[in-house]
C-alpha cells in the first residue's frame, strides 16, 4: 500500500494512491493515520479494503507527511561510502547517529525556509525506514519484521549550523522548521521487497546533484534497525533516515548551497518523488 495523509497543514486526512493513479479517502474509516495505524494487524486490515470502493480526493491536494504521531527522527550520518569520502571522513566502524527534531517533519512539496544567519543550506536525498512495531534491543535476523515501511526523505542542513557553531554540533543544523519534508507516500514493507535495491536521486534547479543506490550503503536497513534499538525504545510511527550518497552541496568544489528561489526535486525508485522551493523567511508582522 502506498498511505498518505491530504489536506492543508494541521487538517490533513487520511488517504492512499490506489493501483490506477487516483488518490482515494481514507477518512471514511480511520480519523487518521498515526502509530496505531501502524502495526501490523492494522496494516493487516487495511491491505484487505478495495481502494476502488473508498472516495476519489479530487483535484491535486497538498500531501503532507504520510504518517502522523512520530515520537522519533532519528538519522544516520556518513553510511554511503562515497558520501564519506566527499565528506573527508574515515568510514565509520558503527553507525554515526543524531536526532532530527519532530517539528521540522511537513510534506513532500512544502517550501523550505533557511533559518536567521543561514550561509550553508544543503539537501540530503535519503531512504526513510518507518516503525510499525516496537523494538528493543532486537537482533538484525528479526529487525525488519518491526518496520511497517519505506518513505522519501530530505534531510536538509545547514552545515554553518551543523559544522561551524561551537566546534560542531550536527543535531543544531538539522532540525529546523521545514527541515524534513517526508513522503509524498508511505509504501508499506511488502510492497518494497529488499530495501537494499533502491535507486535515489536529486536535482537542484534540474540539474542531477545525487543518483546513488541504497546498494551501497554501509549499514544496512537492517542493521540500522537493530543498532538503534539498542539505544534506544523504537516506537511505531518512529523515522530512521539513513543517510545519503554523494553530491550534497557541502561536497562539490568549491561548495555549492541553497538560495531562495531554487527548487529542490528528489525521489527513490517506488517511493515517489518530491519538490520543493526554498523562500526566504516571512518578515515578522509589525
Amino acid at each position: 500500500m502506498k498511505l498518505l495523509r491530504h489536506g492543508a497543514p494541521g487538517a490533513e486526512k487520511p488517504g492512499l494512491l490506489a493501483a490506477d493513479g487516483t488518490l482515494r479517502d481514507l477518512s471514511v474509516l480511520v480519523v487518521d493515520l498515526g502509530p496505531d495505524q501502524l502495526a501490523p494487524a492494522a496494516l493487516a486490515a487495511l491491505r484487505a479494503i478495495d481502494p476502488m470502493r473508498l472516495p476519489v480526493v479530487e483535484g491535486t491536494p497538498r500531501l503532507g507527511a504520510p504518517f502522523t504521531g512520530t515520537r522519533k527522527f532519528i538519522a544516520i550520518g556518513l553510511n554511503y561510502h562515497d558520501h564519506a569520502e566527499e565528506s573527508g571522513q574515515s568510514l565509520p566502524h558503527e553507525p554515526v547517529v543524531f536526532n532530527k527534531w519532530t517539528s521540522c517533519i511537513g510534506g513532500p512539496d512544502d517550501d523550505i525556509v533557511p533559518p536567521p544567519g543561514s550561509t550553508m543550506l544543503d539537501w540530503e536525498v535519503e531512504l526513510g525506514i518507518v516503525i510499525g512495531s516496537t523494538a528493543r534491543s532486537v537482533a538484525e535476523a528479526d529487525a525488519l519484521a518491526h518496520v511497517a515501511g519505506y518513505c522519501v526523505v530530505n534531510d536538509v542542513s545547514e552545515r554553518h549550523f551543523q559544522l561551524k557553531r561551537d566546534g560542531g554540533q550536527w543535531d543544531k543544523g538539522k532540525g529546523f522548521d521545514t527541515f524534513g519534508p517526508v513522503g509524498p507516500w508511505l509504501v508499506t514493507s511488502d510492497e518494497i521487497g529488499d530495501p537494499q535495491a533502491l535507486d535515489l536521486w536529486l536535482k537542484v534547479n534540474g540539474k542531477t546533484m545525487q543518483n546513488g543506490s541504497t546498494s551501497k550503503m554501509i549499514f544496512s536497513c537492517a542493521q540500522l534497525v537493530s543498532y538503534c534499538s539498542q539505544l534506544m525504545t523504537l516506537e511505531p510511527g518512529d523515522i530512521i533516515t539513513t543517510g545519503t550518497p554523494a553530491g550534497v552541496g557541502l561536497g562539490m568544489q568549491p561548495p555549492v548551497f541553497l538560495l531562495p528561489g531554487d527548487v529542490v526535486e528528489l525521489g527513490i525508485s517506488g517511493l515517489g518523488s518530491q519538490r520543493q522551493h526554498v523562500v526566504r523567511r516571512p518578515a515578522p508582522s509589525a
